[in-house]
């Protein structure tokens, strides 16, 4: 996808202090620090972490990635970052637990010179972020899910975790389109941890408390609560799930989409996000400044456009793209169902 044009803004002076191997006799390394928030989101380790690392290397081939991921921990996350810098790392690349806890991890970077990229969840006092338009993945799935109801009945809303800054993003995105509609909002959800196994939990308690055959449809912010989701009704003995929409394009999802377990996914290119992030970081290791940015809420940034997924262009987006191939998607029990979508 393309990645939205503007006017440059001003970036942080080279870092020439702290890099290894620079033209100007420096001795030390020049390590880029990738740290990612979570593990129960499969995206990060299958797709950002390598594609991450790729790029690198094949943009520079005396760049060092060191990886760190804080399991959701806002306090590890910091101690990562201290430990990274105390390592001699040249540039940070945080995908932050919580947005306002990683502030602090700036301040610690900028005391040692060393300049922060924001990768997909904003800090607002990183140098730079990189990211998707998360209001507008909110707006798609509000939209989806009103097309699939008809704009009317009880729906269940789960959220990310209020720490997530794309979280609230996802959130106000989503009620603005479904606020307007005719959907009644009977209980919300703010996923602590986005685990799908309290998204499993929480759905299963609200259908102890309304009929599943009067549930007209499921937000959830992302496709591991989607997951939980239908877990939770078709452990309530559900058969024809009412309309779910996700995020991020998870393999499972893409198969639940195929299978009409789930009507809806948000695919954002992640490899043109991960490869944009990992762009720049090596040129500021090597002391070159952004000139393409826009500016989102202060901050010089990259942001990228998320796709709405259904099965009628899967074919046109997750396997044109290469994410996946319709031999990942159509195993097994998905194959008739793959068949019958045209997708073999």
């Amino acid at each position: 996808m393309a990645v939205a044009a503007s006017t440059s803004l001003a970036a942080l002076a080279a870092c020439g202090a702290n890099d290894e191997g620079s033209d100007g006799g420096d001795d030390k390394g020049k390590t880029i620090a990738l740290l990612l928030p979570e593990t129960k989101t499969t995206r990060y380790e299958a797709f950002d972490r390598p594609l991450f690392e790729a790029k690198v290397k094949d943009l520079c081939d005396d760049c060092d990635v060191k990886y760190l991921n804080a399991d959701q921990d806002a306090s590890k996350q910091q101690e990562q970052a201290q430990s990274a810098l105390t390592d001699g790392a040249s540039v940070l690349v945080v995908g932050a637990v919580d947005g306002k806890a990683a502030e602090g991890i700036v301040k610690s970077a900028e005391s040692s010179d060393v300049p922060v990229v924001a990768y997909d969840r904003l800090i607002t006092n990183a140098n730079y972020f990189v990211s998707f338009n998360n209001e507008r993945v909110g707006q798609l799935q509000g939209e989806a899910l009103v097309k699939a109801t008809g704009g009317k009945g009880d729906i269940l809303m789960l959220n990310g975790a209020p720490t997530d800054p794309n979280a609230g993003d996802f959130k106000k995105g989503a009620h603005s389109v479904i606020d307007a509609s005719g959907l009644n909002v009977v209980a919300e959800f703010d996923n602590p941890d986005w685990s799908p196994e309290k998204a499993q939990e929480f759905t299963s308690t609200q259908l102890s408390k309304i009929d599943a055959a009067d549930l007209a449809g499921v937000y959830a912010a992302n496709d591991g609560q989607a997951g939980g989701v239908f877990a939770a009704l078709r452990g309530n003995g559900v058969t024809k799930m009412p309309p779910i929409v996700g995020q991020d394009a998870e393999l499972a999802a893409i198969q639940r989409i195929v299978a009409g377990q789930q009507y809806m996914t948000v695919y954002k290119p992640i490899k043109a996000e991960a490869e944009k992030a990992a762009e720049l970081a090596v040129n500021l290791v090597n002391g070159k400044k952004a000139s393409d940015t826009t500016d989102f809420r202060g901050v010089p940034s990259y942001i990228l456009d998320p796709i709405a997924v259904t099965v009628d262009n899967i074919k046109d987006t997750v396997v044109a793209d290469e994410f996946y191939s319709t031999q990942d998607i159509c195993t097994g029990e998905y194959a008739d169902a793959c068949t019958a979508a045209g997708l073999s």
